[in-house]
């Protein structure tokens, strides 16, 4: 069997649902191949970065690997962000590049390279990547093939890069089907939960933060058991913000550097917290992890042993796949009754409403804006965020109806993640819209795909917030640096999106006017399966508000509170 052939027949066997590329020189078999015998939907992007953070999207909605293509040389390269947007954020995905004949790559040789665009993708790729692999006789790319998928969704999710020659592509190869999963003995969880147990019973003000890790190792539907089933409230990071609707009676707030301000005075008042999938990183805890952890006891589940106490010191630790960990739990813990902490986190959401952060504000309230969508696109899938303070004031202020996901670029925090995000994980919901959320800058860095969309039909409901600069850097500026604002709106300008969407033959409209916006959705929702654009002016010196006041305890937040150093974005 030509080795194409078998990949594209293993990418069949291993239920790949969608390959994603852009077409280069050194996978001209694996596209002929897939051309020719393979059922996978093969999707086509204009820039290879596209393609992995469409991939990364996949594996999040769907918990299985996509498949991304790159030729070799600047192909290859390309993948490198969205390689890493998988990795930090744990999402399956495997990678598949072409790389140079055998007999053109430098080897020993003390020269830089010797075929054209040979490069070394799998010493980049490396660090990020789960497991990387350079594919040297035709013999071993079946074994090779079939231990990546099998790495991409094992223990904590991420992805795999597997290089391949492209004489060894023409190759002949035995083909093998793929191996069945490894079942692995879970851990004694019993002693974590007697103690639990007893901490839960003399606790009044517990609380869960539930992280990431719900969304990837896809038990949110257990959380919200575990949680109704003892009665503890819920907060979310950034990266879980999906895992309980946001009606529901537990759920809370979001908290962290830009978390709801209840959501952290919340987080500040409890007296036991129990850490789900969450990596307890500077975003969550603030710098202060002295403060954050307090003489409160902290119960921490996570599948990689490396984070806990890894940052934040004397939690109680539990190595354990999420699952595992719930249905241990399933019925050995008591309901607490605590009706006076969940109305004391009522007042506090009261007093502190996210839709008052920035009352006032000439123009369109960014995070009323946010509810107001939220509420007109109940059908939505999925809200797909950029990075950048709309990024923000969607996590703050989107109420997300069950079953809806929200996808962003946590880890790896990359401008122009969101639109070919949005691609495929409105591929993954065929029939339903999917509404991306980016800003003007995040919208530039991959605007080419809005013809990946227009080609392939695709229902997105596109928002773009254009303050006309790069807001978060430029916020920081205001804080750190006297306000000079360099190169975020001093020498940086956008288009008008309306034209430019216009341009790809896509319906678009603008709102500049809190009274315009209410009948500007109506028009974007009026057909839910019309690929559409809709630009928010937003006016440009507003700030995402609340944001810890770095080094202080993560309930003293912004503006009432002054950083006393300087911090990362």
């Amino acid at each position: 069997m030509k080795a194409s052939d078998y990949i594209a027949w293993s990418l069949e066997q291993h239920h790949v649902p969608f390959v994603f590329e852009m077409s280069g020189g050194m996978i001209t078999h694996l596209l002929d191949s897939l051309n020719r015998q393979a059922t996978v939907p093969v999707i086509s992007v204009h820039h290879e970065q596209a393609a992995a953070f469409a991939v990364d999207a996949v594996g999040r909605m769907q918990g299985i690997p996509a498949v991304a293509m790159a030729t070799s040389g600047p192909g290859a390269t390309n993948l490198l962000t969205g390689i890493g947007s998988c990795h930090f954020d744990s999402s399956p995905g495997v990678f598949i590049t072409g790389q140079v004949n055998l007999s053109e790559q430098k080897g020993e040789r003390a020269i830089r390279q010797l075929g054209f665009q040979e490069t070394d993708i799998v010493a980049m790729a490396e660090p990020i990547t789960k497991q990387a692999w350079r594919v040297k006789t035709a013999e071993e790319l079946p074994q090779i093939l079939n231990q990546a998928f099998r790495v991409a969704v094992q223990g904590r999710p991420g992805p795999v890069l597997v290089d391949i020659p492209m004489d060894l592509q023409r190759a002949r190869v035995e083909a093998i089907p793929p191996a069945p999963a490894v079942s692995t003995q879970p851990p004694d969880c019993q002693p974590f939960l007697q103690a639990l147990e007893k901490a839960l019973s003399g606790s009044r003000q517990p609380l869960i933060l539930a992280g990431g890790g719900v969304g990837a190792s896809r038990t949110s539907a257990q959380l919200l058991a575990f949680a109704e089933e003892t009665g503890v409230p819920v907060v979310t990071s950034l990266m879980g913000l999906d895992t309980l609707p946001y009606h529901h009676p537990l759920r809370i707030g979001f908290i962290g550097s830009y978390g709801n301000r209840w959501g952290n005075l919340a987080l500040g008042e409890a007296d036991l917290l129990i850490v789900l999938g969450s990596r307890l990183d500077i975003r969550q805890t603030g710098a202060d992890t002295d403060s954050f952890k307090g003489r409160r006891e902290i119960f921490h589940v996570d599948c990689e042993a490396g984070e806990i106490n890894n940052r934040l010191q004397g939690c109680q630790g539990l190595v354990c796949e999420l699952k595992d960990f719930f249905r241990a739990a399933a019925g050995r813990l008591p309901k607490g009754d605590f009706r006076d902490w969940r109305s004391r986190l009522k007042t506090l959401q009261a007093e502190w409403p996210d839709t008052d952060e920035l009352k006032g504000i000439p123009g369109i309230n960014p995070n009323l804006f946010m509810r107001q969508l939220s509420q007109s696109g109940l059908q939505a899938a999925a809200y797909v965020v950029d990075v950048g303070q709309h990024q923000m004031w969607a996590a703050q202020s989107l109420q997300l109806q069950a079953g809806q996901r929200f996808l962003t670029s946590g880890g790896m925090g990359s401008m122009g993640f969101a639109l070919p995000a949005a691609i495929g994980a409105s591929l993954c919901r065929p029939g339903q819209p999917t509404v991306l959320i980016a800003g003007d800058g995040a919208f530039q860095a991959n605007i080419q795909e809005l013809q990946t969309v227009i080609r392939n039909r695709l229902p997105l409901k596109m928002v773009v917030i254009n303050n006309q600069c790069h807001g978060m850097v430029r916020q920081f500026q205001e804080n750190y640096f006297d306000a000079r604002y360099q190169s975020t709106l001093w020498g940086y300008s956008a288009p008008d999106f309306e034209k430019v969407a216009s341009a790809y033959g896509l319906r678009a409209a603008t709102v500049r006017e809190p009274d315009e916006v209410a009948g500007a959705l109506q028009e974007f929702w009026a057909d839910p399966s019309a690929p559409q654009l809709l630009q928010v002016m937003v006016d440009t010196y507003a700030n995402a508000y609340p944001k810890i006041a770095f080094g202080r305890p993560m309930t003293e937040m912004e503006p009432f509170f002054k950083s006393v150093a300087m911090e990362s974005t």
